[in-house]
């Protein structure tokens, strides 16, 4: 119980959406509340010189996306909250689920011309398999978008969630007013860009006079009359079911006129988890241990292009991390320590003395980290839950200018060590392939290859299917298998075997007629550690 008071205070969430919801938007309207920046940069626009201050990979800026896994940490109303930004675009996934394993819980952003999007419904998936509280923030409704009660109805039916709305929307669209805060009984008017809280209206009930002047007659009586029938349904937010993943607290408002987001912020500080004990492959570690430990969720190359340097992102699960400290490093057996251990706004980074649990810590990395590693004050254990999943497209790496080969195996080890893609090199030769989930991750590797590294390189479709990590506990049936399917077998980057299959009749037939040989389609990172 040594750190029960820095615990308490600490939350760590991450915000996911489908592209283009106005994720990164609403980070910087949070971080604005917390004082970290003083100004929101312009995420889309060319005209504006600024850019979001969560978006810090040139290749980001230019295309308007996120790509990487940001990471900022800032504090609101004596609360610390670590927030990491996730890519919303389908072809970072798996980025974004990792990010998933290392925050308590996380805040949905829905648009509400669109409605609930393919990305939104797979990124659910992932909360409901570890019942990560959520909570949802529709955005845009300053634009003609659908009906609130359709809007909710679809949420509710598309991602299998129980909503419970803790604000109401006034209309929406140019005639959109403001919304009602059901739990603490107050109008926000809503004028577009001006600053949210110069519209605050304290109302004893919703019979109140004030109502009908601000609103029109017409539509007080909508709002009294969808009140009534929303807490008629919902009643009081229970926090048990928010905080066991079966309800989803929902806030209505617009990012990008910073209206609707207090309340959600000033909701989230009072409900959120604080960190929580996790499981590991030996036992439970609980949150409140004295002894640190932690685990590696993301590692990220060429942070600064000017310094090539690597940053491994740390989750600290227990106890207290400490600067220049020697802690364990399970996997490699050897102890290790931070002279330069980061907390992070985006680009900007602080060098910080210790950090408690929930606390992400940027480590300075020349090679010693992998995903999934564990860090512990001399215990042998490792996090569990942080897969690594088979990739969906393939594409040989073709080096344009042989001079370089050198910088591109660099490059592409480094890149590759950051969990954005997988690296095969055929069995017995040099062929490079490359793994990926969709096709924009190769973009970003070409691109990144060039800038960082001066590599240039092309790529070649394969005509892969899958890819299934290959063990059996007869070593004779694996070679034997080895030896038959040569032009199919590769090898990842940690020397592990993988055989590629060309369709799913291929690897259907395989597994069939090779019952001694298991196929894996996805290699917990840990999994070869134990």
């Amino acid at each position: 119980m040594k750190y029960h008071s820095e615990i308490v205070k600490r939350r760590s969430f991450a915000i996911i959406s489908h592209p283009d919801a106005g994720k990164t938007t609403l980070t910087e309207k949070l971080l604005l509340f917390g004082g970290a920046i003083q100004t929101a940069g312009a995420v889309k626009s060319n005209k504006i010189k600024k850019h979001a201050t969560s978006d810090f990979m040139e290749i980001e800026r230019q295309r308007g996306i996120s790509v990487a896994t940001s990471v900022m940490t800032f504090e609101y109303q004596g609360i610390l909250i670590n927030l990491l930004d996730t890519p919303g675009h389908k072809d970072f996934a798996e980025d974004t689920y990792r990010t998933l394993t290392a925050v308590d819980s996380v805040i949905l952003v829905i648009d509400s011309v669109n409605g609930v999007e393919e990305q939104t419904r797979r990124l659910m998936e992932v909360c409901r398999m570890r019942d990560t509280p959520v909570i949802v923030f529709v955005n845009k409704m300053d634009r003609d978008g659908k009906n609130r009660f359709d809007l909710i109805e679809e949420i509710e039916k598309e991602l299998s969630i129980q909503l419970h709305p803790l604000t109401w929307p006034i209309n929406s669209g140019k005639d959109f007013k403001g919304v009602y805060d059901l739990h603490n009984k107050n109008l926000r008017l809503f004028t577009a860009h001006t600053k949210a809280e110069d519209g605050v209206l304290q109302l004893e009930d919703l019979s109140d006079p004030v109502l009908d002047d601000k609103l029109g007659a017409r539509d007080a009586a909508v709002l009294r009359e969808d009140v009534e029938l929303v807490d008629g349904v919902h009643g009081e937010l229970n926090v048990e079911d928010y905080l066991a993943g079966k309800v989803a607290p929902v806030f209505f408002g617009s990012a990008v006129n910073n209206f609707g987001v207090k309340e959600m912020l000033d909701t989230f500080i009072r409900i959120a988890p604080i960190p929580r004990s996790r499981e590991t492959t030996k036992r439970k570690v609980d949150v409140e241990e004295d002894k640190f430990s932690g685990f590696i969720f993301k590692i990220h190359a060429n942070l600064d292009p000017k310094h090539r340097d690597r940053i491994a992102f740390l989750r600290v699960c227990s106890g207290r991390f400490e600067r220049n400290k020697y802690f364990h490093h399970v996997r490699l057996d050897k102890d290790v320590r931070f002279s330069n251990p980061y907390s992070f706004l985006a680009r900007s980074k602080d060098v910080i003395e210790e950090a408690y649990p929930g606390d992400v810590v940027g480590l300075f990395d020349t090679g010693n980290f992998k995903i999934g590693d564990t860090l512990t004050e001399g215990e042998e254990f490792y996090f569990t839950g942080i897969p690594s999943f088979s990739p969906e497209i393939f594409k040989e790496v073709l080096n344009k200018d042989p001079m370089k080969t050198k910088q591109l195996e660099k490059g592409l080890l480094q890149l590759t060590d950051e969990g954005v893609a997988q690296l095969f090199t055929q069995f017995g030769g040099n062929k490079k392939i490359i793994g990926c989930v969709g096709e924009l991750q190769f973009e970003v590797i070409q691109y990144r290859l060039l800038q960082e590294y001066g590599a240039s390189v092309e790529f070649r479709a394969q005509p892969y299917y899958k890819a299934c990590w290959i063990t059996s506990d007869d070593p004779k049936k694996l070679q034997d298998f080895i030896r038959f399917k040569s032009s199919n077998i590769a090898e990842d980057k940690d020397g592990h075997l993988v055989y590629l299959a060309q369709s799913e009749w291929f690897l259907n037939t395989e597994r069939t007629n090779n019952p001694d040989i298991e196929f894996h389609f996805t290699s917990e990172i840990h999994k070869d550690m134990i």
